[in-house]
């Protein structure tokens, strides 16, 4: 069976080059143990709890949602505007390191989302991730699409310890050189190795991997921050609009990146030619 590599946040700049190479063409995946201390986590985790029981009542209520399996699997959006830990976790030193050398340094931020598996939570379907997230309507995608260079890179920031009792995500090394939409139940589910690590950990991969969280049969949650990365070229997943302009005021430049701020396109063009021109009068 097929482990992954793992890593110290200190021992990244001197594999990157390796750990970018396994990203593309390895197993898909790397750990980097205890990239977050304890306090950090503690606070991420007390937030997603409160936030996820507030928007299940909320869904429950007014669009009549099953309360029993919405009780067991829950998602928190747009994190920026719940805490200022999570400017923290989307803009982790190492993370944006390996986005940089995998996706570009120009990279921006898809999204950031909590997903909160409760006792009993079902878990997922084998799927890979935005913007490959629909591949199973392949004409909708360019012809010739294919895995040769990437457009999503994915960071599980580890809030409980992802054992395979509660649920740690189910993923196929390699599953990322042949793109397209798991289609093989019985092959995923003989290739599969489960993501376990501890509270603090982040699980960096590629989003073309097939992957999937399974059934939490423990007793506790099992929850992940996830953090999406994207080239500056994909438009995100999340829109960034609604982002707090306190956040965005407070951004530092890395933020701002992620955010998409700065990034000079789309541009109404002739708009831009006219000032140009005036410029040079």
């Amino acid at each position: 069976m097929t482990d992954l590599a793992r890593y110290r946040p200190d021992d990244i700049d001197a594999h990157l080059d390796e750990i970018v190479e396994t990203l593309l063409t390895g197993a898909g995946a790397i750990v980097i143990r205890q990239a977050f201390d304890e306090a950090t986590v503690a606070r991420a985790r007390e937030l997603v709890l409160r936030h996820s029981d507030r928007e299940a009542e909320k869904v429950t209520h007014f669009q009549g949602a099953n309360p029993d399996r919405l009780d067991r699997q829950r998602r928190v959006w747009n994190l920026l505007n719940k805490g200022e830990v999570f400017e923290t976790m989307a803009q982790q030193p190492q993370v944006t390191a390996i986005a940089a050398a995998f996706l570009g340094d120009e990279f921006q931020m898809g999204s950031i989302a909590a997903n909160r598996l409760l006792p009993g939570g079902p878990g997922q379907e084998p799927h890979i991730d935005y913007p490959y997230w629909d591949l199973y309507e392949r004409s909708s995608f360019p012809t010739n699409i294919n895995s040769s260079f990437p457009m999503n890179l994915q960071a599980t920031v580890l809030l409980d310890d992802f054992t395979e009792a509660n649920g740690a995500t189910a993923f196929v090394p390699y599953s990322q050189g042949d793109l397209r939409y798991p289609d093989d139940q019985a092959a995923f589910d003989r290739d599969a190795i489960r993501t376990t690590g501890k509270a603090g950990d982040v699980v960096v991969f590629n989003g073309m991997c097939w992957h999937c969280a399974m059934p939490n049969e423990s007793d506790g949650d099992r929850i992940g921050v996830l953090v999406e990365y994207l080239p500056k070229f994909v438009r995100p997943l999340e829109d960034h609009s609604v982002v707090d302009p306190d956040v965005v005021a407070r951004a530092t430049p890395m933020l701002r990146q992620l955010l998409g701020i700065d990034y000079p396109y789309p541009q109404v063009l002739d708009e831009a030619d006219a000032v140009n021109a005036e410029g040079r009068r």
